[in-house]
């Protein structure tokens, strides 16, 4: 068989706190291999690196009949993707600024691009999922944190030190809660997996209505609990999204005065409580919007809501960067 025809695919990974998912993926987005290893049972980088590397080989000799592998794309928060580096970032025990892009070049022989997981979020989005044809268009992803990725004009924005586009890192409440990057009242610490917990309990502290929430400590609360909550009826469940709605579209009608997008989406775990999280995020987006802007901004689930959803991500930062022939250090 030739070269030229060649099945070409891609590995993605995307590098959580907890887990790494990792994943061979075709330019259609048929996920072929798809596995995780363990992040946090690794104290040093080289022994995780050298475990993500025995896991990768071991998917890549799965493969069936003829393929080319044409690079690797990584989601991880504080991905620099001029540089090729995971630089402090606050959910890894790893400190410091790590070279992985010169590291799986010289394990690989593959060109690797870096960038944050809210950027491959939104390359994902604008390769395989509901943004295929938009230009202008946001992602918002709301999980443990708060990441957002910015498209304009058909380019991820990255900025002049690769880190462009922090919304969660922008300011609800200079004195309100505290951030696990050194700030207090940022929009994460109110919108987000957490910081929806952190409502719920400031709720529960301030009123004395019963909730099914009450009897549940903070680490084994999770969002569907709240969610589950909030369908039948709890007052203070009800009440945590309509506040963490509030803050989030008084936040998205800030943002919009500065790329003008045609759609914001939101992805992750908070997304999945539909109109629970929607209709507030809207009603109060629109209400805050600059009138130049109000009718126009869609809002919508993003169209990659599953378990595969970061390996696809991340994969499209290769065909992105193919497509579009860009410089950039990360590929030497």
């Amino acid at each position: 068989m030739k070269e030229s025809n060649m099945r070409e695919l891609t590995i993605g990974i995307d590098i959580g706190g907890t887990n790494t998912k990792y994943g061979i993926v075709d330019r259609d987005g048929n996920v072929v291999y798809q596995g995780s290893i363990s992040t946090a049972q690794y104290e040093e980088f080289q022994d995780y690196f050298n475990g993500l590397s025995a896991a990768l080989r071991e998917a890549i000799k799965t493969v069936p009949g003829e393929h080319k592998l044409m690079g690797v794309g990584v989601g991880a928060a504080n991905g620099n993707y001029y540089k090729g580096t995971i630089e402090r970032a606050t959910n890894l025990k790893w400190k410091g600024i790590i070279p992985l892009a010169d590291m799986i070049k010289q394990e690989f022989d593959l060109p690797a691009i870096i960038t944050n997981d809210a950027n491959a979020a939104a390359v994902g989005e604008m390769v395989y999922g509901a943004a295929k044809g938009m230009k202008d268009f946001v992602v918002i992803t709301l999980g443990t944190g708060l990441g957002s990725g910015f498209v304009t004009n058909g380019q991820l924005l990255n900025g002049k030190h690769g880190i462009a586009g922090e919304v969660g890192h922008t300011s609800v409440n200079p004195a309100g809660r505290f951030c696990n990057c050194g700030k207090r009242g940022c929009l994460e610490t109110y919108v987000s997996a957490t910081g929806i917990k952190r409502t719920v309990y400031k709720l529960l502290a301030d009123h004395l209505e019963p909730s099914e929430l009450r009897g549940i400590s903070f680490d084994n609360l999770t969002t569907k609990m709240i969610t589950e909550s909030a369908v039948r009826g709890d007052i203070v469940a009800l009440a945590a999204f309509e506040y963490t709605g509030r803050i989030l579209g008084m936040k998205l009608a800030e943002t919009i005065v500065h790329t003008d997008p045609e759609a914001i989406f939101l992805f992750g775990g908070l997304s999945l409580a539909g109109d629970l999280i929607f209709k507030p995020t809207i009603k109060h987006m629109e209400a805050n919007l600059m009138p130049l802007f109000r009718g126009k901004i869609k809002v919508l689930p993003s169209g990659l809501q599953n378990q595969a959803a970061p390996i696809l991500g991340a994969s499209s930062l290769v065909w992105n960067y193919l497509d579009n022939k860009h410089p950039q250090e990360a590929i030497a």
